[in-house]
C-alpha cells in the first residue's frame, strides 16, 4: 500500500516548511512529510525551500540571524521532534548556480552528524536532485536510506542511476511517470529492490491510479485528499 507524505507539510493549511504545516500533516494522518534543508553559516540545518531570503542567502547567515529575520523557518531537529514516529523525507537542497551551491556537500555531512547525534531514533529517507549529496550520505552512513530525485528524466534511466549508486529509492516527478506505464516502472524498480516515490501528486484519480500501480509513496500537497483517494 502506498504511503502518503505531505509535501513541505500540509501546505494548504499552513505556510509550507513550517512547524505549523508539519503539525497539521500529522493531525491529518499523513504517514510522513517531505521537507527541504539548507545549511547556515554556522552549520545548522534549517528547513526552507529557497536558499535566498530577504535577509540574504541562508548559507551566509548564522542560525541566530535566520531565526531573527525569519522566525517561521524551523531547524531540522525541531521538525524531526514534531514528526516523531512518522517518516521524514529530507531533501538536501544543493543546486549548481544557486546562491548556496556547495561542491563540498557540507549539508549532507551535517545531516549524517545530526541523525547520529539523535541516536538513530528518527525515521528518515534522504533525497536530492544532487546525486553527489545522496552519495555522500550513503558513503558516511550506509544505514540511512537514500533516494535520487529526478525531474523530466525517463524514470527507467533514473532507476538505473539510483541502482548503480546503491540508493534505495527513485523520486520521479508525476509528469515523467505519467508518460510511461507506471506499473512497468514499479515492477522494474521492485525487481531491483528499489522504491518508487512520486511527487507532487494532487489529483484524486491520479493518486488512486498510482497507488493501484504499486508506487511506494505519494508525495502530495493534499494529504487529506490523498488519504481519502486511497480509501483511508
Amino acid at each position: 500500500m502506498a504511503i502518503v507524505l505531505a509535501h513541505r507539510g500540509a501546505n494548504r493549511y499552513a505556510p509550507d516548511n513550517t512547524l505549523a504545516a508539519f503539525r497539521r500533516a500529522v493531525e491529518l494522518g499523513a504517514d510522513g512529510v517531505e521537507l527541504d534543508v539548507h545549511r547556515t553559516a554556522d552549520d545548522v540545518l534549517v528547513v526552507r525551500h529557497d536558499a535566498g531570503t530577504p535577509a540574504g542567502v541562508l548559507s551566509e547567515l548564522t542560525s541566530s540571524e535566520v531565526r531573527a529575520a525569519l522566525p517561521e523557518v524551523p531547524r531540522l531537529d525541531e521538525v524531526l521532534d514534531v514528526c516523531a514516529g512518522r517518516l521524514v523525507n529530507v531533501e538536501i537542497k544543493n543546486v549548481p548556480g544557486e546562491g548556496d551551491w556547495d561542491p563540498t556537500h557540507r549539508a549532507a555531512s551535517l545531516l549524517v552528524e545530526l541523525l547520529g547525534a539523535r541516536d538513530g531514533r528518527d525515521r528518515v529517507l534522504v533525497s536530492s536532485f544532487d546525486l553527489a549529496s545522496v552519495d555522500r550520505v550513503r558513503s558516511l552512513s550506509p544505514a540511512v536510506p537514500t533516494g535520487l530525485l529526478t525531474w523530466g528524466t525517463d524514470p527507467l534511466e533514473g532507476l538505473a542511476i539510483a541502482e548503480t549508486h546503491g540508493h534505495v529509492a527513485l523520486h520521479p516527478d508525476v509528469r515523467s511517470v505519467a508518460g510511461h506505464s507506471p506499473g512497468a516502472i514499479v515492477t522494474r524498480a521492485h525487481e531491483r529492490g528499489l522504491q518508487v516515490n512520486v511527487w507532487t501528486v494532487n489529483d484524486p484519480h491520479e493518486l488512486a491510479s498510482l497507488a493501484a500501480a504499486g508506487v511506494d509513496a505519494l508525495i502530495t500537497d493534499l494529504p487529506d485528499v490523498a488519504l481519502r483517494a486511497l480509501g483511508r
